[in-house]
């Protein structure tokens, strides 16, 4: 009974070693994230950002699809874990620009996020994305 109780004990601490190690894996802005961004809490708007990492350089693109705003810039500062975004995109009355700055948390999980300023044109409010 005490060598079966032992084997799952192990095994399960082996399973726990792996997930952990899993949750680690890549860059950690590598990934969809999703939430929303507006200037108030009433006023809201719906954003997908889809993050690359090529190994030396952060890629990727605001709300991907035929209307994508593809980052001109994409930083991470790891020592104390903000990122900055910028693109450019277009809308009915013309160009738009966008200046994306965060704090990224919830480092050690799968499930990460990104909180703080976005500025759309002349718009600027806040956001918050979640690592899907």
């Amino acid at each position: 009974m005490r060598l079966k109780r032992f084997r799952l004990v192990v095994c399960l601490a082996c399973l726990a070693v792996a997930a952990a190690a899993l949750a680690q894996y890549g860059h950690p802005l590598k990934g969809s994230w999703s939430g929303d961004w507006g200037t108030s809490k009433e006023r809201r708007n719906r954003v997908l950002l889809e993050l690359n990492w090529d190994g030396k350089t952060i890629t990727g693109s605001i709300n991907p699809g035929p209307d994508a705003v593809p980052l001109t810039e994409a930083t991470l500062d790891p020592t104390n874990w903000t990122v900055r975004f910028r693109g450019e995109g277009k809308d009915r009355s013309g160009p738009v620009r966008y200046v994306i700055e965060g704090k990224l948390q919830n480092l050690g999980s799968y499930n990460r996020v990104i909180t703080g300023s976005w500025s759309q044109g002349a718009e600027k409010g806040d956001f918050k994305i979640t690592r899907n």
